[in-house]
């Protein structure tokens, strides 16, 4: 009987030290998803705010549908880049004020704008036929698939720098409407 006692000892420490180390391998999974579900959060909270600055601007195209043409950009609008101060007509009103949403003006935070996605930049294209092309793109928080060679809004501004998984456009997110014109007579 002694000596079974003897083999016997120890084995409630061991049992606790493999909880412990269960418990410590949950609770490091734990906080791996919180991270990652906060990454995911981001990603559909940029995604929101661009599918909306897209409706935006695809809406101010089809109410003056008579001037669908003033609405086509140059270069992309938003970051980086000087938002027009004094607007002459209601379209360059509309491209500011899209600028400016594109920025974040929406919303500050200590001064900043902080309302929209991280690096938005907006496009307008005329696809000929009274089609315009309305694109929205940002950076997204990690490399995903590249958008379509033939969207070019935003193309190469999102990669980092060398070494890091953010290059050839991976990090870049679009979102696109077409805005048909029909012509009426």
């Amino acid at each position: 009987m002694a000596s079974r006692a003897r083999s016997q000892r120890g084995a409630s420490l061991i049992e606790v030290l493999v909880a412990m180390v269960i418990l410590s391998v949950g609770l490091l999974s734990l906080v791996v998803l919180h991270g990652r579900l906060h990454l995911m959060q981001m990603e559909s909270y940029q995604r929101s705010q661009a599918l909306i600055l897209l409706n935006d601007m695809a809406s101010r195209i089809a109410l003056n549908r008579n001037d669908a043409g003033d609405y086509v950009t140059d270069v992309p609008v938003g970051a980086g880049m000087a938002c027009p101060a004094d607007p002459a007509d209601r379209q360059e009103a509309d491209i500011v004020e899209w600028c400016s949403a594109l920025q974040g003006a929406a919303e500050t935070l200590s001064g900043g704008s902080v309302g929209a996605m991280v690096g938005g930049r907006g496009c307008v294209e005329d696809i000929g036929g009274g089609d315009y092309l309305v694109t929205v793109a940002w950076q997204g928080m990690s490399p995903v698939s590249a958008p379509p060679a033939s969207v070019t809004c935003g193309a190469n501004e999102y990669d980092g720098d060398a070494g890091t998984p953010c290059v050839n456009d991976l990090c870049r997110r679009v979102v696109t409407t077409v805005v048909r014109i029909a012509t009426l007579t």
